[in-house]
This record gives structure tokens, sequence and C-alpha cells, in this order.
């Protein structure tokens, strides 16, 4: 199907997987279910369409391109959204791009951070999706519900439902029935998250499903429902992209332009209004992963309910979630907790109150403190650094620098640094001097030098880098040229 496009959003911040996900580096790069990371899975369940067209945020563009690069896939586009305006008009920006592409684009919409563990079903439903948008048909997923689950809205499917020939044809649906798959519907209502006894009711009834947020449509389709629907949106997002810039490997949306689009969610703003809707109920094992409840119910357990990831020991204990980065945890006679351990923060918690860790990622962000944006070790384009120590007037870093790769030519005012090799080979630029440097060398940086790191070589280089200075903040860099276009 070469006009069919996946469209992955990943613009969230997973704040309730606190510690292991923060702001600068959400649960969407992690390897939580498996040896890829969510966004890699994503990627790899449509890897038969053509490559994806992505939506972040400027802070996660490197990470974003680097995760979908590991896996052999050139995304046909990088879509950077200046601000964050919900998912309506970040779906308008991809469907702009697709036009360009194809004049009968279609777009399959995901998030990355949703767990499937049937593939091949999803691929079928995905396909009996796309027959129904080529009829100018809006389908949106919704998830067979497994309880009465309290944390997810609802869609209701109509009674007796009677799809039409401009919506689905005949056919299809003969042929989908032939295969076991579930009948696709229109659309009666969204709901949102409901109390217990409600979400009760709506299994009992038999027409609710899970809303999952994904969906299928052509792309002219969807702008006109939202040129009809919301025309601020669709008149400000299209200046936005009309007005966007190329960076690298990225679109770089116009910041004035979207700065004035409405924030809100395609189901507010096209799918409760539109008459093409459609929902087609999935049976797929999905999973959000909205939660450290939610992790433990799709990860392997031990005999006694255990999900144990890293150096644990456990004793008498049942049903708990265990993870430890770094060192060794062991538990005694407990049940039903999630213990995560990180570098820098140890979260324990009972499954029953995980919802709750937004409170704590609120607590920090209030208090000024650092450990909901960044993990101790943090990815840049170049590589990543680990802060080992700091204190008052020093800090202490492990740098990881990538084959072939290099840092900005830059200066500080207000720190010196002092870089001893470890592993591989450096060449150090210190105003306008190159030095070439091998394991055990070192050199040092004074203060408002203007300097430069290159790795040369084909392995990975490894460095200490001692910061000493009267203030060793992030922002105090003055770059001077960059290869990633940072300012």
């Amino acid at each position: 199907m070469n006009n069919v496009f996946p469209v992955i959003l990943s613009g969230g911040s997973g704040t309730r997987l606190w510690p292991l996900s923060r702001k600068h580096y959400p649960k969407q790069f992690l390897k939580l279910t498996s040896n890829y990371t969510m966004l890699q899975e994503t990627a790899l369940r449509l890897s038969g369409f053509n490559n994806p067209i992505a939506v972040c945020n400027e802070n996660h563009r490197f990470i974003l391109a680097e995760q979908l690069h590991e896996i052999g896939q050139v995304p046909t586009s990088i879509i950077l959204e200046p601000v964050a305006r919900n998912t309506a008009p970040a779906i308008a920006l991809a469907a702009f791009r697709a036009l360009e592409e194809s004049d009968n684009a279609i777009l399959v919409i995901l998030a990355a951070d949703h767990v499937i563990e049937d593939t091949e079903g999803f691929q079928s439903a995905v396909e009996q999706a796309v027959e129904a948008a080529q009829n100018d048909a809006l389908v949106t997923f919704g998830i067979v519900p497994t309880g009465p689950e309290t944390g997810f809205g609802y869609i209701q499917a109509a009674n007796n439902s009677n799809l039409g020939a401009n919506l689905f044809s005949q056919n299809t649906n003969e042929k989908n029935s032939d295969q076991g798959l579930l009948q696709i519907c229109q659309i009666e209502q969204f709901v949102e998250k409901p109390d217990l006894e409600t979400a009760k009711s709506y299994i009992e009834s038999g027409n609710y499903y899970w809303n999952s947020g994904m969906f299928v449509f052509k792309a002219q389709a969807y702008l006109n429902e939202l040129k009809q629907h919301n025309p601020e949106m669709y008149k400000t997002s299209q200046a936005a992209y009309k007005n966007a810039q190329t960076d690298l490997d990225f679109i770089r949306v116009n910041k004035g332009d979207f700065e004035k689009c409405p924030d809100d969610s395609i189901d507010y703003a096209v799918m409760e209004n539109t008459s093409k809707g459609l929902v087609l109920p999935i049976n797929v094992n999905w999973n959000d992963v909205g939660s450290f409840s939610a992790l433990w119910e799709v990860l392997d357990k031990d005999k006694q309910g255990n999900v144990n990831l890293g150096d644990i020991n456990n004793i008498d204990s049942k049903n708990c979630l265990v993870q430890s980065e770094n060192q060794f945890v062991a538990t005694i006679g407990v049940e039903d907790l999630v213990v995560i351990g990180t570098k820098d923060s140890i979260l324990v918690a009972h499954k029953d109150k995980v919802q709750k860790v937004k409170e704590v990622v609120a607590h920090l962000n209030k208090t000024n403190r650092t450990e909901h944006l960044l993990h101790r070790e943090v990815h840049r384009p170049w590589g990543k650094y680990d802060s080992v120590d700091s204190g008052h007037r020093y800090q202490v870093k492990r740098i990881t620098v990538k084959q072939n790769a290099s840092l900005s030519k830059q200066m500080h005012h207000h720190r010196a640094e002092h870089w001893i090799v470890v592993s591989g080979t450096a060449i150090v630029e210190i105003d306008e001097k190159e030095t070439l440097l091998s394991e055990n060398q070192s050199i040092y940086i004074p203060l408002g030098s203007t300097h430069r790191l290159t790795n040369p070589g084909k392995v990975p280089l490894e460095l200490i880098e001692v910061q000493s200075g009267s203030y060793l903040g992030e922002d105090d860099i003055v770059r001077f040229e960059d290869v990633f276009g940072r300012s």
C-alpha cells in the first residue's frame, strides 16, 4: 500500500512511570517490554508500509531520529512542534506533509508508547480500516475491554449500525466476517473516563470499547472535517506548516503561527462532530502502559507473580514489580508493591496507588528539582554523559562520544574543565590548536577557552570530565559551531 503512511505521535511525557520516565527522556524511548524501545516497537509494527511520519517536540528530536535509525528506518519526515497543542493539530501537520507525497495519502495514527502483543491481528485490522478509509471514513480502533477500567475513555458503538455504501463496502464487511474479524460500526458517542459502577454498566452492555487513540483515514478527509468543525485550528496549523523551515532532517514548524493554534484532541476537534466516524473493535492484547500496575500486567512473572528487572532477590514476596538500574535490591514478606530504583531516585508504592506518582512529579517540579526532567545519564545527539558526582564548585561526568561524532565548538564563562581519556581516541581543539589524545592521557581547558571534542575513531570514546567553577549549569554554553544545528 504505497499511499499508506504510519504517523507516530511522540509528544507524551509519561509522568506516571517516573522515575523511569522523565520529561526529557519519556517512556516511549525506554525498553520497557522488550529489547526494543516502545517507539521502535510502534514503528516495526507497521514496517510493511511507508516509513513513518513522526511528530515530536524539540527536546526529543535527536533521540527519536537515532532510535528509528537503529532499526533501519529513515522517517519520511520528523515534524517538530514548537509548543504542545494536543493531538488534533499534530495530526493536521502530518496530513499536510503526507499530501506532499500522495494526493490520496492514508494516515495510520499511532501513539508511540502503546503495547500491542498480537501484531498480526493488528496489521489485519489496519488493512480493514484502510479499506474503509478509501471511502472517506474516519476510523478509530476500539479496544475490546477485558474488565471495567476507570482509567480509559470509552467509545459507544451504535446498535444495528447501518454503515452505508459511502462509508464502507458491503463486500468488505462480508469478507471480514468470514475471517472472524470484529464488525466495523458507526460511532454513537465518545465518553469520558467513568466511575467504577458506570464502567461495569458499559461492559455489561457490550456496546462500549476502550478509546485507543489510534485512527485511520485519508489525510485530505481529515483536513476537510477539521476545516468544517474547527476552522481556526485548520487555518493556524496550515499556516504553521506552510511557514515551516527544514533543519537537517527535521521540519521545524513556525512557532508564531502554531502558538495561535487551539489546543484540543482529535476526539473533541473532529471525531465527536463528524458524521463519517466509524469504530473498529479489536482484540489484540493492547495496553497503553500508563502506570506501573499496567506494566506489571504485560511483563513475564515468576511463580509468585513477581516481575524482577535487575539484581533482585525476593523472599516471601508476591505480585511485586521490582526494578533496579544499578544496585542489588531485596524484598522480604511484601505483596503488591512497586519498587523502582534508578541512579538518582527510588520509588516505593502499592500497586493500587501508582496513579499518584504524578503527585511526586508535581512536587519535584514545584520545589525546582531536576529528577523529573532528566536522568543522571543524559543522551545527546553525539553520545551521552553520566553525572557521577557533584559538590560545591565541582562536578564529575563520564562522557561517551559516538564514533566519528563531535561536540559543538563552545566556551564557558564560569567553569574550567579537565578531560581524562579512559578508552578510545580524542581530538581536542582548544583556541584553534588541536591535540590528539589516547587512553590514560589528559588535557586542561581553561575558563573562557574555545574548545571542541571529536572522536575520530571507530569505537566509542570514553572520558572523565572534571568541571570546576562558580557555576556548573548546562546553560553555561556558548556555541560557535554545531553540526546538529543547536543554538
